[in-house]
């Protein structure tokens, strides 16, 4: 797909496709590459009003709309975008960098959550309270929050965006979304899915520009009357701070630092596979990437060499290139992450089992790396890396990795192999975290909760429980006269 295939995106506004109004726009480079492959328009406050005024009425026309009218439209919107996967696949992996398979599995699954929570919706029920008197009718009303305002990062740039949209749109809220100016394409395909398919205008928006202007706009504005945002947990706690004070509904899915307990019990070459699957899956820029791995001293030796075996068999390269399994880094930033860490981790005793470099010269393309012998007061095993490096330490209780896999702030997921219930029961209810997988790799159903608890944030943007936070509750006790 030649760079003249990848367009010049524009910001969705009261259901018309536009440029900014002062004209201005962001250059977008293909990571693989490094090259300049288009542009985005860059927001500006007189943007933000005008999307801020069709929200609000797009609003006041989809909070009247039958859930089962909106569950059509939902599906419908997913219909489309299904047929549309190969096309948006190839725009988020000149964008994103990640290989085309993961870009359509990504696709295909935002289709699924958007019908999942198309059906969910239809079940927002209130309920009838028995009264203390004959003559009382007690009545639970659940009604749309209002217009939301949501925040997404540039790792998934559809899947990120689709929980927030489908959760909002089947509770009947309107929705702003600011997605991601490195990537803005295929956040752009899902969210013309649901215009082509008949969605109301104003109902969805659509804008980019710099993170910190236009949250700092929307988010005190008095039309906003949610949030929900996804990325680094200082920017998080900021933004979660600016909601507080104007007493605005948040949902927030933050950093991660995601433990695995190894036991000796498991099956070790089944183990070191899925692990691997996992932790190179978009090279490693996942939330809920596994990245502090705590393998059972017994078996240390034999996980490490199936991790190293199994990451040998990567093929680094462009995703657009067939037989590619992991992609360049999404942007430089991440190259210069990965090279402090590997410093620091070196510097303190760690051995390089396999990788940890930069490949080549040209796009952001580091070695997948396994580090062996990681000190505990290494950066790799206190910062969430965000990139394809597995850190492996060794522990001789289950008691002991359950208070190194806690021993930090991060909640959000975790991951365990074991062939014991007991130990599964055991690291269940010791594990502190919003998200655990146990014997496979990460499973985020739709009809799951999907979300963290400590610095990991609050909230889910999964199962019916992510719908509770775009519905106010409202309860009405009548007197029968």
């Amino acid at each position: 797909m030649s760079t003249s295939n990848y367009p010049d995106v524009q910001l969705l506004i009261d259901n018309q496709w536009r440029a900014a109004r002062a004209g201005e726009s962001l250059a977008v480079a293909n990571p693989a590459t490094g090259e300049r492959i288009g542009s985005v328009a860059h927001a500006r406050k007189a943007d933000l009003d005008e999307a801020l005024a069709a929200t609000q009425k797009g609003f006041e026309t989809w909070r009247k709309t039958p859930a089962v009218e909106r569950g059509r439209l939902m599906r419908e919107a997913a219909r489309l975008f299904r047929e549309r996967a190969d096309n948006t696949a190839r725009l988020m992996t000149m964008e994103n960098g990640k290989p085309l398979a993961e870009a359509k599995v990504e696709i295909l699954f935002a289709a699924d959550i958007i019908e999942y929570f198309a059906e969910e919706g239809k079940r927002i029920a209130g309920r009838l309270v028995a009264p203390r008197t004959a003559a009382t009718i007690q009545q639970v009303y659940k009604e749309p929050v209002g217009p939301v305002a949501a925040f997404t990062p540039w790792n998934f740039p559809i899947n990120q965006v689709v929980r927030k949209m489908s959760a909002a749109l089947a509770s009947g809220c309107s929705i702003i979304v600011k997605a991601p100016e490195e990537t803005p394409a295929s956040p752009a395909e899902l969210v013309r899915a649901f215009v082509d398919a008949g969605i109301p205008a104003g109902v969805v928006g659509l804008v980019y520009g710099s993170p910190a202007e236009i949250s700092e706009y929307l988010i005190p504005h008095p039309i906003i009357r949610k949030i929900t945002f996804t990325g680094s947990t200082p920017v998080g706690k900021q933004l979660a701070a600016l909601a507080g004070a104007h007493m605005k509904r948040a949902t927030m899915e933050l950093g991660g630092h995601a433990p695995v307990i190894v036991a000796e019990d498991c099956d070790v070459e089944r183990a070191a596979k899925i692990a691997a699957g996992a932790k190179y899956r978009n090279a490693g820029q996942v939330c809920i990437s596994p990245t502090r791995f705590l393998v059972a001293n017994s078996i240390r030796q034999k996980f490490v060499d199936g991790l190293v075996a199994a990451t040998r068999a990567l093929k680094v390269g462009n995703g657009l290139e067939q037989g590619t399994t992991m992609g360049p880094l999404a942007n430089p930033r991440r190259l210069v992450a990965m090279e402090r860490i590997m410093a620091d981790a070196v510097q303190r005793g760690a051995e390089v089992a396999i990788g940890g470099e930069r490949i080549g010269s040209l796009g952001n393309f580091f070695a997948p790396t396994v580090l062996v012998n990681v000190p505990g007061d290494s950066l790799v095993f206190n910062e969430e890396p965000f990139g394809p490096i597995a850190a492996v330490r060794g522990f001789d209780t289950i008691a002991e990795a359950l208070a190194e896999a806690n021993r930090l702030p991060f909640g959000l997921a975790g991951y365990a192999f074991t062939g014991s219930l007991k130990t599964a029961q055991a690291i269940t209810e010791g594990l502190q975290v919003g998200m655990l997988w146990i014997n496979q790799p990460a499973a985020p159903w739709p009809e799951m909760p999907f979300g963290g608890i400590k610095d990991s944030g609050y909230g889910s943007e999964g199962g019916p429980e992510a719908l509770e936070a775009y519905l106010n509750f409202k309860a009405v006790s009548t007197l029968c006269v």
